[in-house]
C-alpha cells in the first residue's frame, strides 16, 4: 500500500518532467558539432564548456517547449497524440507551466558564465535570439509553410554556432550547410505525418499544413536529400576538410549518410513512421545503427 502511494505521489512530478520533453534535448548534441569535426573532442578544457552551453541549451529549449504547450493548449486538446500532453490532458496547470517556463529561462541564462568562455556576451546574444526567435515561431511564424521548417533548420545552426563560439573554435560553411539541410529534410519528414493526420481526420494539426500536400512533401524530401548527400561528399572531399582531418579518407563515411537518408524516406514514404525525427532515433534501430556506425567510422578515421 504504502508503495503504490508512492507511485502516484510522483506522477505530478512525472508529468512535470514530460512537459520538459527531456527526450528533444537529444537535438541540443549539435552543440558538440564544432568541437568534434575540429578533432576537439577529447580536450576537456574544449569539453567542459560545452557541456555547459548544451545544458543550458536544454533548459532553454525546455521553456519554449512549454511556452509552445500554453499557446497550443486548445488545439492540442484535438490532436489523437497532443492531446495527452502534460497542460493539453489538464494534469499540468496553465500557472504551474508558466512558472515552470520561467525557472527554465533563468536556469539556461545563469548557467552561461559557468563556462567560462571568452565570447560569454556572444553566448548571450545567441541564446537570447533564439528565444525570442522561437517564441515568435510559436506565437505566429509557423503558420506559414516553408517559413516554419525553415526556422526549425536555423535554430540548429544556431546550436552549432553557439558551440563554436563558446570554444572559440571556426565553423566551417560545410558545416553550417550541412546542419541546415539535413535538418530541414527531418523537418519536411515531419510535416509529411502532419498532413497524413489532416487528411485522415480533416483536422488541422497546426495552421500551416494548408500550404502543404502530400506531392510537394514528397518532392521536397527528395530533392533536399540529394542536396544533403552532394554537399557531404564535397564536404569530405575538399582539400580544407583533408587538411584540417589530415586524412583523406572521410569520404568513406558517406555509404552511412546515404544509408540512413533512405531509411527516413522509407519510413516516410512506405511506413508514414514519419511523426518525431527524435523517436525514429530512439526506436528504429536501423537508423540507430546508421548513426552508431557513421560516429564510429568518422572516430576511427579522425581521432586514431
Amino acid at each position: 500500500m504504502h508503495f503504490i502511494r508512492f507511485i502516484l505521489s510522483l506522477h505530478p512530478m512525472i508529468q512535470y518532467i514530460k512537459l520538459l520533453r527531456p527526450l528533444q534535448w537529444l537535438k541540443n548534441v549539435f552543440v558538440f558539432a564544432p568541437i568534434f569535426f575540429s578533432n576537439n573532442l577529447l580536450k576537456w578544457d574544449l569539453l567542459w564548456p560545452t557541456l555547459i552551453i548544451f545544458a543550458s541549451f536544454c533548459l532553454i529549449s525546455s521553456s519554449i517547449y512549454c511556452f509552445n504547450d500554453l499557446k497550443d493548449v486548445e488545439a492540442d486538446r484535438l490532436h489523437p497524440k497532443k492531446r495527452l500532453r502534460p497542460i493539453a490532458s489538464g494534469a499540468v496547470s496553465v500557472g504551474a507551466g508558466y512558472a515552470m517556463m520561467l525557472l527554465c529561462t533563468i536556469a539556461a541564462f545563469a548557467l552561461v558564465p559557468l563556462a567560462q568562455s571568452v565570447n560569454t556576451p556572444y553566448l548571450y546574444m545567441i541564446m537570447a535570439a533564439y528565444w525570442l526567435m522561437n517564441i515568435a515561431y510559436c506565437i505566429r511564424l509557423k503558420q506559414y509553410a516553408i517559413l516554419d521548417v525553415s526556422i526549425i533548420a536555423i535554430g540548429f545552426v544556431m546550436r552549432v554556432l553557439i558551440g563554436g563560439v563558446t570554444t572559440d573554435i571556426w565553423i566551417s560553411h560545410w558545416l553550417v550547410m550541412m546542419t541546415f539541410l539535413v535538418t530541414l529534410f527531418l523537418a519536411f519528414t515531419k510535416r509529411n505525418d502532419d498532413y497524413r493526420i489532416y487528411e485522415k481526420t480533416g483536422q488541422k494539426p497546426r495552421v500551416s499544413i494548408t500550404g502543404y500536400n502530400k506531392t510537394f512533401i514528397n518532392e521536397a524530401t527528395a530533392i533536399i536529400a540529394s542536396v544533403t548527400l552532394v554537399c557531404y561528399i564535397m564536404y569530405t572531399m575538399s582539400p580544407e576538410v583533408i587538411e584540417r582531418m589530415g586524412t583523406r579518407y572521410v569520404y568513406l563515411t558517406s555509404g552511412w549518410v546515404l544509408a540512413g537518408m533512405l531509411r527516413y524516406l522509407q519510413n516516410m514514404i512506405v511506413f508514414g513512421l514519419s511523426g518525431s525525427p527524435t523517436k525514429s532515433l530512439v526506436k528504429d534501430h536501423f537508423v540507430q545503427f546508421c548513426i552508431l556506425g557513421w560516429l564510429a567510422s568518422f572516430f576511427v578515421i579522425i581521432y586514431l
